[in-house]
Order: structure tokens, then sequence, then C-alpha cells
């Protein structure tokens, strides 16, 4: 965008000569202005402009091109100034964009132009777009300011995630591109074809339409990509090597388009053979390729599951935006790029680094070190706290820093931490304390404030209402699928999407439109409702950790009368729904969530749309979800499931001292797994069975083998299935850890 402003400054320059009514000698000075500003020299161009200004001193544009080239003469460095100057201008013509009626000449509308390009790189892009949207009403009458507000539209559509609208765009572009080449050429050749100058300035001009063109295939790409049509991308991909070759950008864009395609290893070997030293540095383009090259290489291999790896090329990508930071003047947290001072405009957008710390926050969530995760999701959430998804990743952190030792595990059998608490006295005295409750890491709570951002279970309760808070409310009347019409908010549909539709003019449904939630993309309306599930499960999860079993009881009951619930959700709603009564002594209520018969379903369910979020452009994106499914730590079958039901409706039978219930429940449960997967709070419910029946003995056996005995349930068949493995934070709607539903006796 740096460029464009040059040609803006140059074209209100141009114009100020060719006013009517304006003397020879100004015509001289102007000229003179705008030679002395193509050539660098501002100080003799200013002083050129204020001897025009002395001559004509109610002309505001000559106060705008005064302002824009003390800008350049700065070194672009004083972007807030020449934003408030131009605010001045505007307010002193007492206008504002939303009551033109009609733009009569070029010059009022380069001064809205020049506004909407300072609000895009100050990332204010909803203004940015509604200027760019009323400009571009008007745009017939200037051919070559078409193209330039043509293409900040497009950009701005893609940053936003409106791939439909940018393609509807460029159709039109591409039509204003081929007439205006066709109508340069007609001049060219009814006039004198021998001239050397007519000559030189139509080789200039096809260069432009040339370069026009190839720019209009990248963006073209990058739409494509959004909107993951891969058909259409194949085919723009080759149009775009045609027209850029080998550069870093077209194998950018290639290598996202193979990583969208699963080819991981393709799109790592693109990577690596694009030469990014040669490409302009960030004062140039406003972009840090090499941040670019380490995170995309970071993505990769995060959707290939080696997340240690991904981990190390994000911080490869962090070191390297902060050396970037650190060149342009600013330290590299960020805090001279939110004042707009001592950085040049073009680079203020090469500043990705609360984009990065989210990745590395995701990726180290993934590797089990949720407080490291915490640490850089909160510095993320500064900037993004409008990001609901962002607020469950900080409520995972603090649940998995908080899970406790009881799932600890010893050659793949339950941990005795998880049954015996102490033992006490020895010889005849000797006396084993039993653990009385699934105790939680209360580390980071004692004495503190829950609004205090740490990693404890208060503060995740906190980031789960924000969550729910942000998800907009139930559609009550939208009966409509997902794909009854094609939304520009869609960025995620595999169609490629009709150019002309009213969906790409703006005119969206109100049940098509999307949920912002940056960093990551947008959410649609499915995307939603998963994400609304997996809120409800944690805020469940937490809601009994915390001992408010009301608040957990109607989260649950909340989950469960979802639409679209997942079966594994579904399983877990009512068992955190039966623990909440448990605890509120509603015993019948209870066994009615406990009946096995509720669980039909244990799968994820997580729509295909949800996965491959990684880097959408080519560029820096964040990633939200693996291309492997990770193994969790609840049931992984139907059968499973089942019997961890059936040990917990056997607890909440002993409540009722209905013992010989509670017994059948416990063989039932036990003949449908394999032993070494009863968790410890089964083995406790034996040892409570036999103590009520007087078999002292017994009940010792069971705690010193750490099992049920033989003659406590029948013999299991032999079982394969795999342990799963512990909690991890893998897809954006993914439940969290099953929490001990037991209710744990009292010694005697």
């Amino acid at each position: 965008m740096a460029e464009t402003g040059s040609d803006q400054a140059g074209d209100m320059k141009h114009d100020n000569i060719s006013s009517p009514g304006v003397s020879d000698q100004e015509k001289e000075m102007a000229t003179n202005a705008f030679e002395a500003f193509n050539a660098g020299s501002y100080d003799e161009s200013l002083k050129n402009l204020d001897n025009l200004q002395d001559l004509n001193k109610d002309d505001y544009k000559i106060t705008m091109n005064k302002a824009i080239t003390e800008f350049y003469k700065s070194g672009q460095t004083t972007t807030s100034t020449l934003k408030q100057m131009l605010t001045t201008l505007k307010n002193q013509m007492h206008t504002a964009v939303e009551d033109i009626d009609g733009l009569d000449d070029v010059e009022n509308s380069i001064l809205y132009y020049n506004q909407a390009v300072i609000h895009y790189h100050m990332r204010q892009y909803s203004e940015a777009i509604s200027i760019g949207e009323k400009l571009y009403q008007f745009l017939e009458p200037f051919e070559k300011f078409a193209q330039a507000v043509c293409f900040l539209l497009v950009d701005l559509y893609l940053l936003t995630f409106q791939p439909e609208k940018a393609l509807h765009l460029l159709a039109v572009l591409e039509k204003l591109t081929t007439k205006e080449g066709n109508s340069k050429n007609g001049k060219g050749e009814s006039a004198n074809s021998m001239n050397k100058e007519s000559a030189a300035l139509k080789a200039e001009f096809t260069a432009m339409i040339e370069a026009a063109k190839s720019k209009m295939h990248q963006y073209k790409v990058r739409a494509y990509i959004q909107m993951k049509s891969l058909k259409a991308c194949k085919r723009e991909i080759k149009s775009v090597m045609n027209t850029s070759g080998n550069s870093a950008p077209s194998l950018f864009l290639k290598s996202n388009f193979e990583y969208l395609r699963g080819n991981y290893r393709k799109a790592v070997k693109l990577l690596n053979s694009s030469n990014i030293a040669e490409h302009p540095g960030p004062l140039k383009t406003g972009e840090c390729v090499r941040c670019m090259f380490w995170n995309n290489l970071g993505c990769i291999h995060f959707a290939m599951g080696k997340h240690n790896l991904g981990l190390f090329y994000f911080k490869k990508a962090l070191q390297e935006n902060d050396n970037t930071c650190a060149q342009l003047g600013d330290g590299g947290n960020g805090q001279a790029a939110k004042m707009f001072t001592g950085i040049p405009m073009c680079a203020l957008l090469a500043n990705k680094r609360y984009e990065l710390l989210y990745n590395c926050g995701i990726q180290l969530l993934h590797i089990g070190r949720p407080l490291a995760a915490f640490e850089c999701l909160m510095e993320a959430v500064q900037v993004y706290h409008s990001s609901p998804r962002l607020w469950l990743r900080l409520a995972e952190c603090c649940i998995t820093a908080n899970k406790g030792s009881t799932e600890q595990e010893t050659k793949g059998l339950p941990s005795k931490k998880g049954i015996v608490q102490a033992v006490v006295g020895q010889g005849y005295h000797r006396k084993i304390v039993l653990a009385s409750q699934s105790t939680q890491n209360t580390i980071y709570s004692e004495g503190q404030s829950a609004a205090i951002p740490v990693a404890s279970m208060e503060f995740a309760a906190i980031c789960l209402r924000n969550a729910l808070l942000l998800l907009p409310e139930h559609q009550q009347h939208d009966s409509k699928p997902d794909n009854s019409s094609k939304s520009c908010s869609q960025p995620g549909s595999t169609e490629s999407g009709s150019e002309t539709s009213d969906a790409c003019s703006g005119k969206t449904q109100e049940g098509d439109k999307f949920i912002p939630a940056a960093p990551s993309s947008p959410l649609r309306k499915q995307e939603v409702e998963n994400l609304r599930c997996s809120i409800l499960a944690c805020s469940a999860y937490v809601a009994l950790a915390l001992g408010d079993n009301l608040m957990a009881l109607n989260h649950a009951e909340k989950l469960l009368h979802q639409t679209k619930l997942s079966g594994s959700l579904k399983f877990l709603g009512h068992l955190y729904a039966a623990e909440a009564l448990i605890s509120l002594d509603r015993i019948s209520d209870a066994i009615a969530h406990l009946n096995p018969e509720n669980v039909t379903d244990v799968s994820l369910g997580v729509s295909s749309t949800e996965q491959d979020q990684g880097s959408d452009k080519g560029d820096l994106e964040p990633v939200e979800s693996s291309g492997k499914q990770t193994p969790l730590c609840y049931p992984s079958s139907v059968s499973a499931a089942r019997a961890t039901m059936l040990f917990n409706l056997g607890s909440a039978y002993c409540l009722r001292s209905e013992y010989e219930k509670a017994r059948k429940c416990l063989h039932q449960a036990a003949s449908m797994v394999n032993t070494k997967e009863i968790p410890p709070e089964a083995i406790l419910l034996g040892v409570y069975l036999e103590l009520q029946n007087g078999n002292t003995q017994l009940a010792l056996q069971i705690i010193k083998r750490n099992q049920l005995l033989p003659s406590v349930m029948p013999i299991s068949s032999p079982d394969l299935r795999k342990k799963p493995l512990p909690f991890q934070s893998s897809q954006p709607v993914q439940p969290i850890q099953t929490p001990s539903s037991f209710t744990q006796v009292q010694r005697k």
C-alpha cells in the first residue's frame, strides 16, 4: 500500500496543474513541487508548496499535499499526525463519508482514499471498508484510481475473511482492466504509432496491466484458499506460477495449497525452495517473509502431529518477528506499533507477535505444558479479547494444570495414590487411610482473587463465562441448513461461489452471518454451536471442581438440550448432571441420568470445517486443530462408556443403601472392561461393599493388590484395546476429562 500512497501524492499535485483558473505561475510551482517530490527532494517540494499556498490559501488540496510531503520526509513515521491532518481537512469540508451523494472531483475521493489507507495500516479494517465501499460506487470516471481502490478493498475483504466479496470485486476489476487496456491500445494505434514517446508510454502501460493481472491471480488464490475450494485454487495456482514464476509469494501460495490438500512433505519442500533472502524487507513490503516462513513450517508440522517440532518453528518465527520489530524501532512488544510512532506506516502490519503467541500457546497445550501455554495465551488475549475460542483455550490450560495426580499410571495399572492416601502406625496398630475425595490442585487460588489471571479453576470459570457471553444467542426461527445459501462470510465453504450472487455483493441473510474469532478464522453457524457445547461441558466440569453443584447442573442440562450434540459430549453431560444431583442429594434424578441406555455413541462428531485452520493466506495464520486424532481420556467405545455409567450407578445405589443393586452394577461393569482399565474409584467401591458385608480380609486384599478380586467380579475376557491417554486439547469442540463422579465413602 505504500507505493499507492506515493502515486496519490503525485496525482494530487498533477491535478493542481490542470485545474481551471490557475495562473501560469501557479502551474509552474505545482509542476516543480511534483517533480521534486518524485525525485525525493521533499524540502524543495515543500518550499514550492508554501509559495503556492501563499497565492491560493483556500485550496485544501495544497494543505493535503504538504501533509503528505511532510509524511514522506519523516520516513512515513508520523502516521498519527497525517491521520489527524486528514481528519481536520475532512471536517473543514463539512462532509462525512456516509453523507456523500456524489463525488464530483477526483481530489475529494483521494482524500477519503488516503484515510482508508491509514485505517488499513492501523488495522482498523471496519472503518477502511466503510470508506472503500462508499468510494467504490463512484469509480468509473477514474480509471487508474479505480484500480487502487479495488485492490485496497480486496485486501481488506481477505483480511476480514470475506473471500466471496473479494472474488466479486476481482471480477469487476478484471473487466475494468481489460476495458482500460483495449481503450488505451486503440488510442495508441490511432495516434502516431511511430512516435517513440507514445511507444514508451504504451510499453509502460502494458507492463502495468500485466502486473495488475498477476496481482489479481494471487488475490484469487488467497480467496480460494480461504474458501478451501481446491479445484478452483489449482487452476489459479497455474496462472500465478506462469505470471510470477518461482517468486517467494507464488511459492508460499502453492505451499499453502498443498498444505490444505494434506501433502505436507511437498508443502515443506516448496517453502524451502523459496528464496526468501532476495525478498525486499518490511520497509518496502510491510511483511517479514522470514517470520512467515518459520510460522508456516510450524503450521505444517502441527498438522502432521509433530508438536514439539512445530513449537520449535513457532519460537523461531517469534524470534524473527522480534528482531524485525527491533530494527523498525519497536522493542518487539508492539508498544510502538500501538502508538503508531517511530515505525514507518508500511511496516505497521509487519508485527505478528500476538498471532505467534497464540500459535505457541495452542502448541504448548498439545504437548502437555499448560502453564507455559497459559502465559502465551494471556498475552495474546490482551489484543484478541473478543475471541470465544481463545477464552476457551485459556480455560483448558487452567483445567489441564489442575487435573491433580489421580491419573498417574505405572505399568498400565491405576495409581495407588488414587486409593490409599496415607499409612499410619506400625504392626498391629498400622492403619490405611483411604482417600475421601478427588483432591484438586489449588496451589494457585489460595488467598487470591478469582479475577487474577493465574491458572486456577476460579479463573477458568471466568474465562468460560466470557466465552459464553461472546457467542451469539440461538437463532429461534432458523430452520435452513448451513449450505442453503452461499454467504460471503463462509470461508470454509467448499464451493467456488457465484461471483455475481447477492451474497457477494454484500446482501447476506441474518442467519448466515459469521462471528469474528481473530486471530483464527471466523465461526460459522455450526461451528458456533459446536463451540457452545464444548464451553458448556467445560463449564460443568469447572463448576463441579469448585463445588458449585447448582451451576454445574445448570450447565450440564443446557448441554444436554443442545440440538446438535456429539455422542461424547452427551455422555459427559449425563455424568456431570448425575454428579451434581448426587451432591445435591437428589439420588433418584441422578440414577435416571446414569442409565447405561443413555449412551449410544461416544464419537466426537466434529464437522470437517473445524479442521485445517492453518495459514489461510500462505501467510501468518493461527492454527486450531491437528490432522491426527489424539487418544482421549474418556472411554473410546460405547461398551467402555456404559461400564463407566454402571460404576457410577453402583455408587449412587450405595448412597441409598441398596448394596445388592450396587454389587450387580459393579459386577456387570467390571465384566465389560479389561481388568487393568478398572478405575481406582471402582476399586474403592468394591472395598466399601466388602466392608458392608463384613469381609474385612477381602477388602484388605483388594487394597493391597489394587484390583478387584475374582470373588468380587467375574473373570473378564481379554480386551486388546489401548488405554486412553490423558486429556489433550486437539479439537475446538473437544470435551474435557471426565471428573470422578464416584462418591467416596467415609472410613469407619
